[in-house]
């Protein structure tokens, strides 16, 4: 049976059998060594939760924001700001507002219903400002 590897390089190669198993004590012993943080084996979970390497959103929800009924179509009704030099905010946030107060929710107030909605009105570089 052929067995091939990768070098560092990144080109394939055909390993011997005698290097294969000199190459498993390798692994075997980089994937025990706990001194050793960038070969920690990783469980499935860990790949579908992975660790938060910014900082989280500066939006602070109210308690009856839970109760939010979000319906998808008012996303494209939402105006769109990219952060470029010919935009102008105010001008966004005036147009947001005004999308906002046609959508009525019983169930939270209007802070919640902003609060909410405007991070779809984000994209680009914008989005890491919040």
């Amino acid at each position: 049976m052929r067995v091939w590897s990768r070098t560092l390089s990144g080109r394939l190669c055909r390993v011997s059998s005698s290097s294969l198993e000199s190459m498993a004590e390798e692994d075997n012993q980089s994937l025990h060594n706990e001194n050793n943080e960038n070969n920690r084996v990783r469980t499935l979970r860990g790949h579908m939760n992975p660790i938060r390497t910014s900082a989280p959103s500066c939006i602070v929800f109210p308690p009856d924001a839970s109760h939010f009924n979000f319906k998808p179509d008012i996303i494209q009704l939402l105006p769109i700001f990219h952060g470029l030099d010919l935009e102008n905010p105010y001008f966004h946030l005036r147009e947001f507002e005004e999308v906002c107060n046609t959508y009525n929710d019983l169930n939270c107030s209007m802070n919640t219903i902003i609060l909410k909605l405007f991070p779809f009105s984000l994209k680009d570089k914008v989005k890491t400002w919040l």
